[in-house]
């Protein structure tokens, strides 16, 4: 299989397609996560974007890290301050952005689902994407930096394990970076833009539910302290915790997700 074309992120292109969006491009960085909230402790506005051609120190949740080589893929991240949303509806932010980078998949021709809370896969078990979600207290309030780490060109002897993925790899319609994160960010802001509508909420739930995999199945979760539970997952509640056979489990009590 012929190597794919690789080339920077077109910053022009950029300033000029982002609509809404203030977006700073760094030619290597080693977190962009890490970049952004600085920036927001400074008074960075929301929808400030920090993306890279190379990040070195990629990190996913559980501090599992992700890397990729440069310009195979995007790193970006996304500051939001939703000072208006509860507290108890803030851990929704990884699964919908989980849910916005199955909508850019899909847009591209590579049909992705969700594994709760936000693995994005192909086939159920090739690995697309890492993302974390932090949140930062700043002056102006509480905010959130939206960090997505998705293998875009990353040929087979590229991926850091033999469960990753790209969307080359994959088949997509386009493997242009540019193309791909403007696809990423426009969709990620859709979706956040229904998370802060209450009025909107089943509506959301309704949309992850239909991208998880993960619900109607058997599953095993596998805890920190060694111990595993088996049922079936029937539903996400309110706070995005998954409900295997009516408990439910939040992210932090999961160490892995497994099929029963």
């Amino acid at each position: 299989m012929q190597q794919p074309t690789r080339a920077p992120l077109d910053r022009d292109r950029l300033s000029r397609e982002a609509d809404g969006f203030s977006v700073l491009v760094t030619d290597e960085t080693a977190s962009t996560n890490a970049d952004l909230a600085q920036a927001a402790h400074a008074g960075a506005p929301e929808w400030t974007v920090h993306t890279t051609d190379h990040q070195a120190a990629g990190r996913g949740r559980l501090d599992r890290t992700f890397t990729m080589p440069p310009l195979t893929g995007i790193a970006v991240s996304t500051l939001v301050r939703p000072v208006e949303v509860p507290p108890q509806r803030w851990p929704w932010l990884p699964l919908v952005t989980g849910l916005a980078v199955v909508d850019t998949a899909r847009e591209t021709g590579v049909e992705a689902a969700l594994k709760w809370p936000n693995d994005v896969l192909v086939d159920d078990r090739r690995k697309l994407c890492g993302i974390l979600v932090e949140r930062v207290e700043t002056p102006q309030g509480a905010a959130a930096v939206v960090g997505v780490g998705l293998n875009v060109s990353l040929a087979a002897d590229d991926l850091p394990v033999e469960t990753a993925t790209s969307l080359w790899l994959e088949g997509a319609g386009t493997i242009d970076r540019t193309e791909v994160l403007l696809l990423l960010v426009r969709h990620l802001r859709e979706r956040l833009e229904t998370w802060r509508d209450p009025a909107r909420s089943a509506e959301l739930a309704d949309a992850y539910v239909a991208a998880c995999s993960t619900i109607g199945r058997r599953v095993r979760i596998e805890r920190a302290d060694g111990s595993d539970v088996i049922g079936e997952a029937t539903g996400i509640d309110p706070s995005g915790c998954l409900v295997v056979d009516g408990t439910a489990w939040s992210a932090g009590d999961v160490t892995h997700l497994r099929p029963a």
